[in-house]
């Protein structure tokens, strides 16, 4: 091992620094090392709360608590989706007058609503009381959960129990500028590359590992890895993000790229550097700190002269926009039955990151469903018995009670069924209507219905359904590895991603759109949303027809180059390209672009100077 004989020194110094470091005023952007968080994380775990303290657990706990108003009031006797929460501590479960509990919530009377039980419930409800109905996964962070509960408390009067306080929030600061490298030594490369959509993103976090300072792979293939092997293609544009994850100040420089990052200073903090991989070979990456490469802060990076085959290592959620069922045709109106199993399910959001969605039949967006008008529409809404949260589904083409929602809210494992007549000719969102209905829609559930008029709709050579929606994810976007959800950007109405057909690259990499010049071609398309407007475009085309907001009661209008689409919106837009290349789909608020909102229709055929003939080179 490089420098084994400093390594003890070099260590023992990190640790004794960190802990006669002073602690900084409030405000001050630098925070203590990670030695120095834990002695005052245990300090305050042996002090008891001050009532400064609770109070500021109270107020974080109702930030929190956003996740849960949706369906719970504070007000005695006000129930709502769920039962009031009014002096829920102390209280048997089951018991709150007025409100119809499940079953299972029922049998358990006997249970009371201690810090303890109500802590358990708040962070598996399914795995406290089996069957219960509660639409809600839990919380996953403990101070989360003692948050809340230290607000249900001061917010209905309750006396709170003295406690530990919850640690100091861990406020991921800006790292300072580099310092300039001497004579020789490498320095921090600009971002001069678009690092959104890089070919190539690695993660890394800083860490100890067998006695080491070391990096450790974040997702991906490298998750875990001790100072992985990063490969990359000449020519291909790589991003590198480094987590600081002990505290420590470090950076990672690729001096073969002349590439290095800026350094990161305290736990949680982190920066990328991004660069264009050069000539191929085996080349080093390190951390340029003093002693940390001889601590065992080095790895290999491999370039390649070709791009490996892209694989995909999780499950594709992403519904293809060519799966499309057939044209009801001139057919009298009948019965048709239509099945919908909502599935939670991790899958890929993008290569090296996954995230639990919440699907119709596996897929975003759920099936592309068709009908004719005067038809009877019966629906079988099934919910996976391994799902954790109640399902149901909305459909805009119903004229009923929720579209239907207000029948079809359906347990885990169980199964209901509703009918409705298809009444008006048009194209209509479908999309989960259980509380919190915004969080349902964001995490996947939606998808269209299409409604054919008598006679059915002109033909065409292809048919194409694609969907724009939001994720909102705890970590920025591009962040490898397992991603959770946060209500906190959904309700701030700012996703981390936004996406055709449910992840990135869905229709650029993995099910690009295709035709041939001269062939018409019908695109389907709708925003699920919840929260964001598109302004739908492909770079390259005029629409021929739209059918404005999805209505097939009007003809359509013609030559358009944008369509305005709302949430939970649609519109049928029709085209053709004389010339061959690749048309871009977008929604032309094109900052979306660098948060994955992508496609491509491929289309292939002669050129067609008569119609577009180019004067000068193309770019490379």
């Amino acid at each position: 091992m490089r420098g084994a004989p400093k390594l003890s020194l070099l260590l023992l110094f990190v640790v004794l620094a960190a802990s006669f470091a002073p602690i900084p005023p409030a405000g001050m952007c630098k925070r203590p090392p990670w030695p120095m968080q834990d002695a005052i994380r245990l300090a305050q775990a042996a002090a008891p709360a001050t009532p400064d303290a609770t109070d500021k657990a109270a107020a974080e706990g109702r930030i929190v608590f956003r996740k849960c108003q949706a369906c719970h009031s504070l007000d005695p006797g006000k129930n709502w989706i769920g039962p009031s929460l009014a002096g829920v501590i102390g209280r048997h479960a089951g018991t709150v007058a007025g409100f119809n509990y499940s079953p299972a919530m029922k049998q358990q009377s006997n249970l009371v609503w201690s810090d303890e039980t109500l802590d358990s419930y708040l962070a598996a409800p399914q795995k406290l009381i089996p069957g219960n109905r509660m639409p809600f996964p839990g919380l996953n962070s403990a101070t989360d959960r003692q948050n809340v509960i230290a607000y249900l408390k001061s917010a209905t009067g309750q006396a709170t129990a003295a406690g530990p306080a919850a640690p100091p929030a861990r406020v991921a600061q800006a790292a300072p500028p580099a310092p300039a490298a001497p004579g020789g030594a490498v320095q921090p490369s600009p971002m001069q590359r678009d690092i959104m959509n890089p070919e190539i993103r690695y993660t890394l976090r800083s860490g100890i590992a067998d006695g080491r300072m070391v990096y450790i792979g974040v997702g991906g293939a490298i998750d875990g890895q001790v100072n992985p092997t990063l490969t990359a293609a000449v020519g291909e544009t790589v991003a590198v993000t480094l987590l600081n994850g002990e505290g420590a100040e470090h950076d990672i420089a690729f001096p073969s790229q002349n590439a290095r990052s800026s350094r990161v200073t305290g736990r949680g903090a982190s920066t990328t550097v991004a660069f264009v991989a050069g000539a191929a070979g085996n080349f080093e990456y390190f951390c340029t700190l003093p002693g940390h490469r001889d601590a065992g802060m080095d790895g290999r990076f491999t370039v390649t002269t070709q791009p490996a085959e892209p694989t995909l290592t999780q499950a594709d959620i992403s519904h293809d926009p060519a799966n499309v069922p057939p044209a009801v045709a001139n057919r009298p109106p009948q019965t048709v039955r239509l099945d919908l199993e909502s599935v939670e399910m991790e899958a890929r959001l993008a290569d090296g990151t996954s995230f639990t969605f919440w699907t119709f039949n596996r897929t975003i967006p759920g099936p592309f469903l068709r009908v004719r008008v005067g038809d009877t529409v019966e629906v079988h809404m099934k919910n996976a018995a391994d799902s954790a949260l109640m399902h149901s589904v909305d459909f805009h083409a119903a004229s009923g009670p929720g579209g239907g929602a207000a029948v079809l809210q359906v347990a885990p494992g169980e199964e209901k069924s509703v009918r409705f007549k298809a009444l008006v000719p048009g194209l209509y969102v479908y999309h989960c209507a259980t509380p919190m209905v915004a969080e349902h829609i964001a995490n996947g559930m939606y998808g269209m219905i299409l409604v054919e008029p008598e006679g059915g709709l002109p033909a065409v050579a292809h048919e194409f359904y694609v969907m724009q929606g939001e994720v909102y994810t705890e970590a920025a976007f591009g962040l490898q590895g397992s991603q959770q959800f946060s209500v906190e950007k959904l309700l701030a109405e700012k996703p981390e991603y936004v996406v055709f057909n449910g992840a990135v690259d869905a229709l650029t990499r993995l099910h690009p759109l295709h035709a041939k010049t001269g062939e018409s071609v019908r695109i389907y398309f709708g925003v699920g949303g919840p929260n964001l407007t598109s302004s739908f475009h492909v770079i390259g085309t005029i629409f021929e027809n739209v059918y404005q907001l999805g209505s097939l009661a009007n003809p359509p209008i013609h030559g358009v180059q944008t369509v305005t689409v709302a949430p939970g919106g649609s519109t049928i837009v029709e085209l053709r390209s004389d010339v061959p290349g690749q048309f871009t789909l977008v929604d032309h608020a094109l900052a979306r672009m660098e948060h994955g909102l992508i496609g491509s229709l491929r289309v292939e055929g002669a050129e067609n100077a008569a119609v577009f003939q180019p004067l000068s080179q193309a770019a490379k």
